[in-house]
């Protein structure tokens, strides 16, 4: 008779636990960290804010190339934390005001696509360990009940900054087609105001320059209102 086949061993060696080990949740997290960090430094030695005094480069100046590569770096930007303000401003100084809102839509549908896909890979599976507090429990609920509604809140009352939106909603239970949808049409009316402002830098008593400005404060107020309620209605509960 044949001699029976003895049971497989499970798998011991040290290639095996070394893969475990690297593809564990803390391991992502600390590669999302190291990645953000990276980004973070190479903007700080790039400057990208020299945009709005230099200007774009010559050989790269007008044209739907010039606005698509803006978009890119754009989004590329966001994911590395520079502000959004900051770059709808450069988007209206360099591009003027439909071809640098169109830039500055793309580059923040990718930047918070690019963030989420981060954040959901390398980061979802530690971080939801973590949610252990009121607030982050609320807010993980919310988004992963109704996360095309709140995160079209979000966007519209910008509150909130853009990269921790990007974050908490990767954590969350939160489909992708909703989050990027209710970016896309929630950053318009600020994104809008900011580009508009920096079409008319340079006549800043100009009526379209007064009422971007105008909007920018009224939302500015209304996110610190609606934050505050938030806060009241959490701190009561």
């Amino acid at each position: 008779m044949l001699d029976p086949v003895p049971a497989a061993r499970p798998a011991t060696g040290l290639a095996v636990r070394c893969t475990r080990a690297l593809l564990s949740p803390w391991s992502r997290f600390s590669l999302l960290v190291a990645v953000l960090l990276g980004a973070a430094a190479t903007m700080l030695l790039l400057e990208p804010q020299r945009l709005l005094a230099t200007g774009w480069p010559a050989r790269l100046d007008g044209g739907a190339v010039a606005v698509t590569l803006f978009g890119v770096a754009y989004g590329v930007c966001t994911v590395a934390f520079v502000p959004r303000p900051l770059l709808n401003l450069a988007a209206g100084a360099l591009f003027g005001t439909q071809a640098g809102l169109a830039a500055a839509l793309a580059g923040t549908v990718l930047g918070a696509g690019i963030s989420f896909g981060l954040g959901r890979v390398l980061g979802q599976d530690a971080l939801r360990t973590l949610l252990r507090g009121r607030w982050l429990k609320a807010a993980d609920g919310q988004l992963s009940r109704h996360g095309f509604r709140s995160m079209l809140a979000l966007r519209l009352f910008p509150g909130v900054p853009f990269a921790a939106a990007n974050y908490c909603a990767a954590v969350s239970r939160m489909g992708y087609p909703p989050f990027l949808v209710a970016t896309g049409i929630g950053s318009i009316p600020n994104t809008a105001a900011y580009v508009v402002a920096g079409s008319e830098a340079s006549s800043p008593t100009s009526p379209a320059f007064l009422a971007a400005m105008g909007f920018i404060v009224l939302t500015g107020i209304g996110a610190a209102v609606v934050a505050w309620r938030k806060r009241h209605r959490l701190g009561a509960g």
